[in-house]
């Protein structure tokens, strides 16, 4: 049975017509959704074997259950990696940006529901999302995918020690903060305003343990779109404000510690997915994660990894590899 009789005979069994399932999105990874259509509308995940889709459900509980927009699981079968969920619309946050709406109150929602998914004790299972993996994760792209890439040959083992230990310093302040739920991946793509002004959550099956600040870097440093600087201010003093117990300077401090490991990690990654995943439209985004690299890079907290790259990656070679920079 192909993977196409799979999904109707899944939606069937739901009550629902295969006829009425479109294609709704693909992310990075290699789950794909349908929309279905009619009196009873939904969203079905189509993430086959090796992906798991039970991280996403033991997620998804989670979040229901200290009051987080997320969508309601309707149906499951977890060893074809099929999900029937509640479709929370069409108002992504990135849309409502990107065709001009107002910012202010999209982002309070999102800081809102960031301060409250963190205020939970996390769920029991999460992997941890730690300065040795974060470390690791910069390192893979970093070496593994860009660095070939761009100068045709692996990198030298002194270069992975100098920067691996680099990144191991720099963050070394995530240790000392505390730990709480991280989404990895909380940006405006995935979120949704929802008819009551709250924001939806979605796409949060890669969740972990780590430091609030690292899902704060993704919401104002999105590599997919620019975010004005004030903008990103006010969100950043909303979401202080929200967290009393955080020492404000300590919190800066990490902050771009997170946001150059992301940046350094997600700026790499747009090469690999267009290698091996054959999706060269992310490397679109490479020019304006590199910025943003350098942006933090700028930072005092970033130190140890700025004289690690001025070593081995000149500040002219930081961007996409020439041969796979997109054409205008």
């Amino acid at each position: 049975m192909n993977r196409d009789d799979l999904i109707a005979l899944f939606l069937a069994r739901h009550g629902y017509s295969p006829g009425d399932a479109e294609p709704l999105a693909q992310d990075a990874s290699f789950r794909r959704y349908l929309r279905i259509r009619g009196d009873r509308p939904a969203v079905l995940m189509d993430a086959p074997p090796p992906e798991d889709v039970r991280p996403f459900l033991h997620i998804a509980a989670h979040l229901r259950g200290i009051g987080v927009s997320v969508p309601a699981i309707l149906a499951a079968d977890e060893r074809q990696g099929l999900v029937l969920e509640q479709d929370l619309g069409d108002d992504l946050l990135s849309v409502l940006l990107d065709r001009g709406e107002p910012a202010e109150p999209l982002f309070d929602a999102a800081v809102d529901a960031l301060a409250a998914m963190q205020a939970a004790p996390p769920p029991a299972g999460l992997p941890l999302w730690d300065a040795p993996t974060m470390a690791a994760t910069a390192m893979g792209t970093l070496f593994d995918w860009w660095w070939p890439a761009r100068f045709g040959a692996e990198a030298p083992p002194a270069a992975r020690d100098d920067i691996g230990a680099a990144l191991a310093e720099m963050l070394k302040p995530v240790a000392n903060g505390p730990t709480t739920f991280v989404h990895r991946d909380y940006f405006a793509g995935n979120l949704l305003r929802l008819p009551d002004g709250r924001v939806g959550i979605i796409d949060f099956q890669g969740a972990a343990l780590g430091h609030p600040a690292y899902d704060l870097v993704s919401l104002l440093q999105d590599a997919r779109r620019d975010i004005p600087r004030d903008i990103q201010d006010r969100a950043f003093n909303r979401y202080l404000r929200a967290r009393p117990d955080l020492e404000p300077a300590a919190f800066r401090n990490v902050f771009t510690a997170c946001a150059a490991q992301r940046h350094l990690r997600v700026a790499c990654q747009w090469v690999r997915l267009a290698l091996r995943d054959n999706r060269p439209h992310y490397l679109a985004h490479g020019s304006r994660t590199w910025r943003l690299l350098h942006r933090a890079l700028a930072e005092p907290a970033a130190a140890p990894l700025v004289a690690a790259l001025d070593r081995w990656i000149p500040p002219a070679a930081r961007g996409n590899p020439p041969e796979l920079e997109p054409q205008p």
